[in-house]
């Protein structure tokens, strides 16, 4: 993966980690996940 591709991953991981955290969890418990607005 390229460098910037890989730092603009990381920021959007920053700005959602909320959101992934929650949505893990959901998933880890049979539910399904809310959607996360992609990077763009």
């Amino acid at each position: 993966m390229p460098a910037i591709s890989m730092k603009l991953l990381q920021a959007w991981i920053e700005l959602h980690r909320d959101e992934l955290i929650a949505d893990w969890q959901l998933a880890v418990s049979g539910e399904l996940p809310y959607k996360i607005e992609p990077l763009r």
